[in-house]
């Protein structure tokens, strides 16, 4: 079985991979344009930023797993993943302190001015009247939207400085906000009004893309500041342009539209290039610590997957089937059992939308609980009862 890592990776983890005895195809300078011939024969791919677009899963007939080694899976066709019965699994929670410190050092950074007290010093000046109106963050207002596990460790480094925490996301009731020690807002217009800082800790997807509108963007108070470590079409673009331009809100983000794929290229941007911006280099999750623990992460999962055919992780499979009753079959563990039973639901023009059987000790013994489409009637049980092999059958309604 051939895996392809298609992004920078560990050798030492490349090595993990070996040992599960997978034949590993290291091709971490492919363009994403060429994925899909580069994939072809491969049963697994690994990836961190590039696209796997429809047309890898459409080429290549033996892919049965794809790894996002971070926590996003936006730059992956999820649904053309599916449509060919490909997992599709990722990293959640692996690189969350690491972007949580980025958020944090973009936020002192916004009210220190480090990046230009840097800038100026290193052009031979000194500015230390201009530089010591800092307002400073004890006390003020840090609103965090979406509290998975980087908003979370966000909000641990904001209480140790100090800022006041108000939160919110879709999952956030009272008893949980007061449990993390914030404040819990009803919606995110709610959470601009109230915050010195905006930090964004949400999934990009189809409800989640612009979420920060102009809208919200104009409830906040003149002189806030945004902090992106998240993803950059989260927010209204021109709004956000407008605002920075305008001076009335400063920006301190990891993100950027149209940022390139490649680790190094040129990158012109009118957004980066505003004094009111600091921008990093989308490297939120760039440490080492991050992505050790992503790359044993990524092993683990293809582990399972190689060894059990489980997929922790998976973000493609169904939480509920079209599944409408389970037809549970105890029967004598031998060969062409289960195919028989099978065939009996075939006939019948039932679908089957899931199944299970597990085997006793011994393996004299074992039972199916097999997820049908339809419920299935009287003749169809009263067939698989009569088969030679088959102890017991029960059925019930999903």
């Amino acid at each position: 079985m051939k895996i392809l890592v298609a992004d920078a990776f560990p050798p030492e983890r490349l090595s993990d991979f070996q040992a599960i005895g997978l034949a590993v195809d290291s091709r971490p300078d492919v363009p994403a344009k060429e994925m899909a011939a580069a994939a072809r024969d491969a049963s697994i791919l690994v990836v961190r930023s590039k696209q796997v677009a429809a047309d890898v899963f459409e080429g290549a007939p033996a892919l049965s797993l794809v790894v996002r080694a971070g926590a996003g899976v936006n730059t992956i066709d999820v649904a053309a993943a599916s449509r060919r019965g490909v997992y599709v699994a990722n990293c959640p929670g692996q690189n969350s302190i690491a972007v949580a410190e980025l958020a944090i050092g973009l936020l002192v950074s916004l009210d220190r001015r480090i990046p230009d007290n840097v800038a100026q010093l290193r052009a031979g000046k000194w500015d230390k009247k201009g530089f010591s109106e800092a307002q400073g963050l004890f006390g003020r207002t840090l609103g965090v939207v979406g509290l998975g596990s980087i908003g979370r460790e966000v909000v641990r480094r904001a209480q140790a400085l100090g800022l006041r925490v108000v939160a919110w996301s879709r999952s956030l009731d009272e008893a949980e906000a007061k449990r993390l020690g914030v404040e819990r807002a009803p919606d995110l217009l709610s959470v601009a009004r109230a915050a010195d800082f905006l930090s964004l800790h949400l999934a990009l997807h189809k409800e989640t893309r612009g979420i920060v509108s102009r809208e919200v963007i104009g409830a906040l108070r003149p002189g806030a500041a945004l902090i992106n470590t998240a993803r950059a079409e989260l927010v209204d673009e021109a709004a956000l342009l407008e605002a920075v331009k305008g001076g009335r809100l400063r920006l301190g983000t990891d993100v950027f539209p149209g940022e390139p794929e490649k680790g190094k290229a040129d990158f012109v941007s009118e957004l980066a290039q505003l004094p009111g911006t600091y921008g990093t280099h989308h490297i939120g999750a760039s440490t080492a610590q991050a992505q050790d623990a992503i790359a044993r992460e990524t092993v683990r999962i293809v582990a399972s997957f190689v060894r059990t055919g489980e997929v922790p992780n998976c973000v493609n499979v169904a939480r509920k089937t079209p599944a409408r009753a389970r037809l549970v079959v105890r029967h004598h563990d031998k060969v062409g059992v289960l195919a028989e039973v099978l065939g009996l639901v075939r006939e019948a023009g039932i679908n089957v939308e899931g199944m299970r059987n597990v085997v006793f000790e011994n393996a004299q013994a074992a039972s199916a609980a097999i997820d049908l489409g339809t419920v299935p009637g009287e003749e169809l049980l009263a067939r698989v009862r009569g088969s030679r092999e088959v102890l017991f059958v029960d059925c019930f309604e999903l």
